[in-house]
């Protein structure tokens, strides 16, 4: 080890200098250069120096009880990152949840070592003075000083107290820079007592190793004191390197001017206020109101002015023992805020009931649930006229029916479906986009995507669920007893099934179209006046055929002439039957418009189901994920104590 000479200062110097052309000399002499001559020291003052700059052994004490956080806000704004982390890993890339997870490694670490001691850097740029300071507040000179540049190549630490090891080792610095102050007893001495002081390499060294240690160290103490001097205070460097992008650890932060020997005494409180202004700009929070911020104050290290009034601050700062919360809490406030761009939406993201219900008509559409409807209607009223229509009337409709089987039928069943195909496929994407936009409208970029991305797995298989929903509702076949309909197993409906004559396809296949024909093996129910109806129409045939007959026995002579009365009697018949029907007809209207709506209703609730089961579900579980990491985020930024 070598000792280096006393500080004198070249005032000609860019940089001000800290001592006059050193000379390195054994460390067991006691010679030493003192304003450019040999000075003799007593052997009681060389016997106290080496005591001090000898490296410590292993440190007697036991290490100091781990530092509790509990009964601070800390700890659930901790708890509730981990949290934020853990839901968010599946969403979000790991560079962006870094900075995060850097900070839990780092708080956890903290909090397993000690408790009762506050470790702060001394950070400067070449030439400020920082190991000037720092050899001050330790009263014994343990860092070298002088005109070499970079003086300081590695991080000093001087610890005043027993039980630091763990912290030191934790910022990686070995034994043999570990040291001791020189105390008086005093009771700033006593303040002091746990201050872990480190000194640091210069900030704007040409070294680039030197500021890879800076920035370092300065990621894991618990407090930084900066050191300016009048020439560099307003570098840029200093200030959009570290002071800005710190500026949520003003609070833990002590900006220090020194060597304001150098300037009068009006100058010196000219450069203190525009370093005060800086430091606003900076978002540093200095100011003339009591708000929390930096520590700003002026000193003289190497004439000792101001050094006594940092060292009562420091001891103040230390026994509060709070700093290295209030790191950990400014740490978490920074990573709130980094990532505050992946949770905070700018609206009131999320699936209205308005979302929902137009997403659900856009699948009743595709689905053809209208068109089933009305051909669920026509259909009853069709069986309907079947059962109470005259038999002459409907002989003639089946004839007409098979005359016209392969004219227009197969034509529409030839040229409709490829146009109608395409459409319901495009209408089924169509609802999951606009679904997807809603849903996602004001979300931020990572969860609108991770929304997306479930509304479009999920629709990849909805179209063929939707054309076998409606297969299957075809093939159902009609159950219901008397003039209701049983509403858990009626069917959705004559012309509601797909891959029939006069379809639009769903999925690629085939969805209902109005006017389809009844699906075969589709029975409406029938109402309970229907018999009397049909014994009425029966009525009237046999009226009909008992007339002509007594009227042909009549004709032939086989019965005795009186045209009148069976004329009457088949004039009731022919007349009595088409009554008898269009009675009927008008009493079927609002059974088959019910049994048409609740066809309709079936089919747009079975298409609902389905929707809701592939799209709507996932979709509105990513919402509820992203509602729940915005409340754990909420929680991290709730309780912030440095105002950020």
């Amino acid at each position: 080890m070598t000792a280096v000479t006393d500080q004198g200062r070249d005032h000609g110097q860019g940089h001000g200098p800290e001592s006059e052309g050193p000379v390195e000399v054994p460390a067991g002499d006691v010679r030493r250069w003192d304003d450019g001559l040999i000075a003799r020291r007593a052997a009681e003052a060389a016997q106290d120096r080496l005591e001090a700059e000898r490296p410590p052994q292993d440190e007697p004490g036991p290490e100091a009880e781990a530092y509790a956080m509990s009964g601070s806000a800390l700890r659930p704004r901790l708890d509730a990152l981990r949290e934020l982390v853990g839901l968010s890993r599946a969403r979000l890339d790991g560079s962006t949840l870094a900075e995060a997870g850097r900070v839990l490694d780092e708080a956890s670490a903290r909090r397993r070592l000690s408790a009762r001691h506050t470790v702060v850097a001394v950070a400067g740029a070449t030439g400020s003075g920082k190991s000037t300071l720092f050899n001050a507040l330790a009263g014994v000179q343990i860092s070298d000083t002088g005109l070499r540049r970079p003086t300081t190549s590695a991080p000093i630490a001087c610890s005043w107290t027993d039980g630091a090891a763990g912290l030191l080792d934790r910022l990686a610095i070995p034994g043999r820079l570990r040291r001791r102050p020189v105390q008086g007893g005093t009771a700033v001495d006593e303040a002091l007592q746990g201050l872990v002081l480190v000194d640091l390499p210069d900030h704007d060294s040409a070294a680039t190793g030197h500021r890879e240690q800076v920035d370092r160290v300065l990621a894991l103490v618990d407090a930084v004191i900066w050191v300016v001097d009048p020439e560099k205070y307003a570098d840029a460097a200093l200030h959009e390197r570290y002071l800005r992008p710190l500026a949520g650890h003003a609070e833990i932060s002590f900006v220090v001017l020194n060597q304001i020997d150098r300037l009068s005494g009006e100058a010196a409180d000219l450069v203190l206020d525009d370093l005060r202004r800086l430091l606003d700009e900076d978002g540093m929070a200095v100011g003339e109101h009591g708000e929390p911020g930096a520590t700003v104050m002026s000193l003289s290290a190497l004439t000792g002015a101001g050094v006594g009034d940092l060292r009562e601050l420091l001891g103040r700062f230390v026994q509060d023992r709070t700093a290295a919360a209030r790191r950990l809490s400014a740490d978490v406030d920074a990573a709130a805020a980094r990532l505050r761009s992946v949770y905070v939406a700018d609206g009131r993201p999320g699936l209205g009931e308005r979302a929902r219900d137009e997403f659900t008509e856009r699948l009743a559409e595709a689905v053809g649930a209208a068109a089933a409807g009305q051909a669920a209607e026509r259909e009853w009223r069709r069986n309907a006229n079947r059962a109470c229509g005259t038999p002459w009337l409907r002989l003639w409709r089946w004839y007409e029916s098979t005359r016209q089987l392969g004219g227009l039928d197969l034509m529409a069943q030839v040229l409709a479906p490829p146009e109608e195909e395409l459409t319901a496929r495009q209408r089924v994407e169509q609802a999951v986009r606009q679904l997807a936009d809603d849903a996602v409208d004001g979300l931020p970029g990572p969860w609108a995507q991770a929304v997306r991305e479930a509304a479009v797995n999920g629709a990849k298989g909805l179209p063929e669920a939707l054309d076998d929903l409606s297969r299957s509702a075809q093939t159902g076949g009609g159950r219901g007893r008397g003039g209701n309909t049983d509403t858990g197993s009626a069917p959705v409906g004559p012309g509601a099934g797909l891959g029939k004559r006069g379809s639009t396809s769903v999925g690629g296949k085939s969805a209902p179209v109005a006017g389809a024909p009844a699906g075969r093996g589709t029975r409406p129910p029938r109402p309970a006046w229907w018999p009397a109806a049909v014994f009425a129409q029966a009525s009237m045939t046999l009226l009909q055929i008992f007339g002509g007959l007594w009227l042909l026995g009549q004709i032939v002579g086989v019965i005795e002439p009186g045209l009148l009365t069976p004329a009457l009697v088949m004039l009731a018949g022919v007349v009595g039957g088409p009554l008898v029907e269009w009675s009927c007809a008008a009493a079927a209207r609002g059974p088959a418009r019910r049994y048409g709506q609740e066809a309709e209703r079936r089919l747009r609730e079975a298409a609902a189901g389905c929707g809701r089961a592939r799209v709507l579900d996932p979709v509105a579980a990513e919402l509820a994920r992203y509602r729940e990491v915005r409340e754990r985020y909420v929680a991290v930024t709730e309780f912030s104590t440095t105002g950020a």
